[in-house]
């Protein structure tokens, strides 16, 4: 459904009429700046159809809207940038990341953005464009540049959130504590989410303001599309050192686990040594044989187990020296 939906004459919001004569108007005698914006959440098929047969959007990036679940991507038509992006949403509670969908087109004094998923960065930004009219007289580019910065700036603060949540297990597992090999994996899922959200963005950000087909004029927005590009790198690196931190934090928690099961095998084979020994005496002696020695002593019971007391001592002394009590 169409949430929002306005004219933008000279950095200034105006109310929009039919899709198709404001588009019309514009282009024949709008300022250079000006450009009609349309918001659509969740649309069915019919829905976006009435979209596109005001703007003729180009098929291929209309069905890639309407299935969804894209993969991160920046695509150039003829007269349109189809954009996919990944936004994200850091959950405090469960340290779980949610992943939204939103695609935006970019045209001839046209921007559609459409949101998949409640994780998206337009809560709150067409308002703060909406106080800059500045920005808002460079066209529907400043629109794309506003959208994907506020992406990648989610992005950067998941990656601290995640940085402290490393740093957490990392001192759980290597002070000793007890811990559910569990929740690494569940970080290090997490992690990959995230990676699978940001990397496939890198080619295609740069193609917007390095290529010569990048629709985005020379000046100001490629320096700040550029500035985008660079922090996206930055929260690339790191994810990618998380993940394989992670791997190694997994592996030195599973190698852990394993020496302190080889410990307790130790400490259970030297009391079950300990407890052979009165266990062989008892045996032997709790044969019923008529002729058997020292059966008839006096102090031969006080004797047996002062032996059993001995032999006990020693091999606990023993294993202990040894390390394996």
């Amino acid at each position: 459904m169409i949430v929002d939906s306005a004219l933008y004459l000279d950095g200034r919001r105006a109310p929009c009429g039919d899709l198709s004569d404001e588009l019309a108007a514009i282009r024949a005698g709008g300022a250079p700046g000006d450009f009609l914006w349309i918001g659509l959440k969740d649309p069915t098929t019919a829905e976006f159809d009435e979209v596109d047969d005001e703007l003729q959007l180009h098929p291929l990036a209309v069905e890639d809207a309407v299935k969804g679940r894209q993969r991160a991507k920046i695509e150039l038509y003829d007269s349109t940038v189809f954009v996919v992006l990944k936004p994200l949403r850091y959950l405090e509670e469960t340290s779980d990341i949610e992943t939204g969908e939103l695609m935006v087109f970019v045209g001839d004094r046209f921007v559609v953005t459409v949101r998949r998923g409640e994780p998206g960065p337009l809560v709150g930004l067409r308002q703060t464009l909406e106080a800059d009219p500045e920005r808002l007289r460079l066209g529907p580019m400043s629109v794309l540049h506003a959208i994907v910065d506020s992406v990648v700036d989610t992005y950067q603060a998941i990656d601290a959130e995640i940085g402290t949540d490393l740093e957490e297990i990392e001192t759980r597992v290597f002070s000793g504590e007890q811990m559910d090999s569990a929740s690494i994996y569940r970080l290090k899922r997490e992690v990959l989410e995230f990676r699978r959200a940001a990397a496939p963005l890198t080619v295609p950000l740069q193609l917007l303001h390095r290529s010569d087909r990048s629709p985005v004029p020379e000046g100001e927005l490629r320096l700040l599309l550029r500035d985008v590009s660079d922090h996206l790198h930055g929260v690339i690196d790191h994810v990618e050192s998380y993940d394989r931190l992670l791997t190694d934090i997994l592996g030195a928690h599973l190698a852990q686990i394993s020496v302190q099961q080889n410990a307790d095998m130790r400490r259970i084979s030297a009391w079950v040594a300990i407890a052979a020994v009165p266990t062989m005496i008892a045996g032997i002696y709790g044969m019923n044989f008529d002729h058997m020695p020292e059966l008839r002593w006096q102090y031969g019971y006080f004797i047996v187990l002062g032996v059993m007391a001995v032999v006990c001592g020693g091999l606990y002394r023993a294993f202990r020296r040894s390390g394996w009590l």
